[in-house]
């Protein structure tokens, strides 16, 4: 018998997958002066918000899809604003590293982010400095040096455009964390379009007016309007995908689909563009860095069941305790299998919760890190 929400999940995975690398091949192909010739990322980017924007507006305003979030002044200066800065600044560097090095090289790069994310969560003290988490980001680092050593077109530019990106959209998600689960607000990716697509046009506005605007000529811009509005659906759709994959799955199948996505990626980007070549030095490299990352997030994913234990233990701790004075007033006797019996049923149902608690935690960061990679 076919098992149907089990195959609803998975096809959801693979749509957010085939979405998530078919955007940045479409938003490569749009940018890359080689072929549909628009090198103009931070226009592109401009446009995907305001897109977002309208979309958002129409299903919370208009069709009232959604409900608003209470949103007051001092949440949306103290929050909303410097996120939305971040937000769009790694949007921004992250779309100009497509006129200057290869998707394939992109994504490992990308590998860096958890070193990013702690670095960031170590400054801002969201973090503590570990030796364990520190090794992982040393054989990260490690793994993308050797990586960016075997790059046949390493491009100095591109590289720091990326790099910073990372590290834009490392400190945004510490935001995230730090301004508005403090505040106890919570958005999902529609209410977070809502506020955070139209801030981020604003911000992305004054450098379009002095770096990209005046070098604009209308013998430059090809404008089709079905590539541009197919572009931002098609990054619209990934956004609500990834939505959907999020209800259905636990923190670690996500992780394990974003690393299956970007060896998929690799490898269409060396087929749909045969400038990015890839060199067995590149794999090795690639190969380091994504065992530090599974191991990073192989203990993130424990310290989140860690967290759990204490107060889940304490209850059933006490609940054993006071069972057993029942049972040693009632009977002599005592059953040497009860203990056992009940420790395996509750170590099988805290299992069960554990796997939802870090995907509880990290709604917010995760919307954050699918949305950006949907926008570049």
């Amino acid at each position: 018998m076919i098992n149907k929400p089990l195959v609803l999940t998975y096809l959801y995975l693979l749509i957010y997958v085939l979405l998530s690398s078919g955007v940045i091949l479409y938003n490569k192909w749009v940018l890359s002066p080689k072929y549909f010739n628009f090198p103009f990322p931070m226009t592109l980017t401009m446009f995907h918000m305001a897109f977002s924007g309208v979309f958002a507006f129409f299903l919370i305003r208009v069709f009232k899809v959604v409900a608003p979030v209470k949103m007051t002044f001092e949440i949306y200066a103290t929050c909303v604003v410097p996120i939305s800065a971040f937000f769009a600044s790694s949007l921004w560097f992250g779309n100009t590293a497509y006129l200057h090095i290869s998707v394939a090289f992109i994504q490992m790069l990308k590998a860096l982010m958890p070193v990013a994310t702690f670095s960031m969560g170590v400054l801002c003290g969201t973090d503590k400095p570990r030796c364990d988490v520190f090794l992982n980001m040393v054989l990260v680092s490690v793994g993308v040096v050797i990586s960016s050593y075997g790059e046949i077109h390493f491009n100095i530019v591109g590289t720091v455009y990326q790099v910073t990106g990372i590290f834009a959209e490392a400190l945004r998600l510490v935001l995230t964390q730090v301004l508005l689960q403090k505040k106890g607000l919570t958005l999902n990716p529609i209410t977070s379009l809502y506020y955070i697509a139209p801030c981020s046009f604003v911000f992305l506005f004054v450098p379009w007016c002095l770096l990209e605007k005046p070098g604009m000529t209308v013998s430059q811009i090809q404008f089709n309007f079905w590539i541009f509005f197919s572009n931002a659906l098609c990054a619209l759709a990934l956004n609500l995908s990834t939505f959907l994959v999020i209800g259905r799955t636990g923190a670690v199948t996500i992780r394990v689909a974003g690393v299956l996505k970007d060896w998929i990626l690799i490898a269409l980007s060396t087929v749909i563009f045969p400038e990015s070549t890839i060199t067995g030095l590149n794999i090795i490299g690639y190969a380091i860095a994504l065992c530090g990352v599974v191991m990073y997030n192989y203990i993130k994913v424990k310290d989140g069941r860690a967290s759990q234990l204490p107060s889940d233990s304490i209850p059933e701790r006490f609940t054993k305790d006071r069972d057993w004075k029942l049972e040693k007033k009632s009977s002599a006797i005592i059953n040497p299998n009860s203990n056992s019996d009940s420790n395996e049923g509750n170590f099988n149902g805290s299992e069960m919760n554990d796997e939802e608690a870090p995907l509880v935690s990290s709604r917010l960061s995760h919307f954050g890190r699918s949305f950006s990679n949907h926008t570049k």
